[in-house]
């Protein structure tokens, strides 16, 4: 299909997301966190696999004025689950310890990897981060790859106070990431940053390479068509005052277009594509939630319905 498409007109555009699971993933299974994730995950195979000891837990954590929260078992396709069963057990570190206490048979962390647990925890909260901000779909998203991937490689710069087997990770995690990140279409992801109001100074690119991305718009510019000039409705940028990071770019743009109307043209061309395949793919399994062996009759109108339905109503309780 990639093959397919190099021969038309488009630009692939690989999932940034996708590149992070790999390189997690990568990272993980190098480093020195192998054993005691291993164990991690037969604490909490212990309780997710026996109701009674999930009661136990239930009523430790009440004695110790905590949630009621079952703990979380990790998935081998998602990096963000081993996250989440890691936070989720530091949580309830005490309630654990003292069952384990009782029960002789379930065996308990050591001190050191509780403290590699936690230091793992730091390392993949940014990650996390990353990856829920570029897997949005109400927002854009491309604009803020190369910044965000910045951003990550920033956060894994070794200090003195690292132990071996953090600074492990955090180098296996660049040089995995660098060596994924050529497979990125560079080209499309230095412009659309560059169109980004908010990222437009390209911080996040060497200095020497600035200047080939400003001489790359320029280009696309001369192949635009010629636009009637409008009447601007706001002041030019360079005398508003700074953008929000909450503001779209998108409309910022649009408030612009009087003044910019073939750059403006150019950024809702770039702009628009999305950092991830998260978006199509969450819609994919909404549809499967719906369309199943079952219900297999229902007319494409109907399922058009149901999915539009669905997603209304889930953000219905998100605004809640």
């Amino acid at each position: 299909m990639i093959a397919a498409m190099r021969l038309l007109t488009f630009q692939h555009m690989p999932c940034v997301a996708h590149v992070l699971q790999r390189t997690i993933t990568v990272c993980l299974a190098d480093s020195g966190f192998t054993g005691t994730l291993a164990r991690c995950r037969k604490i909490v195979g212990h309780f997710k696999h026996s109701p009674s000891n999930t009661e136990e837990l239930h009523k430790e954590q009440t004695e110790l004025e905590q949630d009621k929260e079952p703990l979380i078992q990790d998935v081998s396709t998602r990096w963000n689950s081993t996250l989440f069963m890691i936070s989720r057990l530091l949580k309830n570190q005490e309630a654990v310890k003292a069952i384990a206490k009782q029960k002789h048979k379930l065996t308990m962390l050591t001190t050191a990897e509780w403290d590699r647990l936690q230091r793992l925890e730091t390392l993949l909260k940014p990650c996390r981060y990353v990856t829920e901000l570029l897997g949005g779909e109400t927002y854009v998203s491309c604009s803020v790859v190369l910044p965000a991937l910045r951003h990550l490689t920033r956060t894994m710069e070794v200090s003195d106070e690292d132990p071996a087997y953090v600074v492990r990770f955090m180098a296996a995690f660049k040089k995995d990431l660098s060596q994924r990140q050529d497979a990125l279409n560079h080209g499309w992801l230095r412009v659309t940053t560059a169109l980004d109001p908010r990222f437009k100074d390209l911080k996040c690119l060497p200095r020497g390479e600035r200047g080939g991305v400003w001489t790359s718009v320029e280009a696309l510019l001369q192949k635009e068509p010629d636009r009637a000039t409008l009447e601007p409705t706001e002041e030019p940028a360079r005398k508003r005052s700074f953008l929000l990071e909450t503001d779209c770019p998108l409309q910022w743009w649009s408030t612009h277009e009087g003044a910019h109307p073939q750059l403006s043209a150019l950024a809702r061309k770039y702009l628009g594509s999305p950092a991830t395949s998260v978006p199509c793919k969450r819609l994919f399994s909404l549809a499967g939630n719906i369309v199943q062996k079952k219900r297999a009759a229902l007319s494409s109108e109907n399922v058009n319905r149901l999915v539009c339905l669905s997603n209304w109503l889930k953000e219905k309780k998100q605004n809640k």
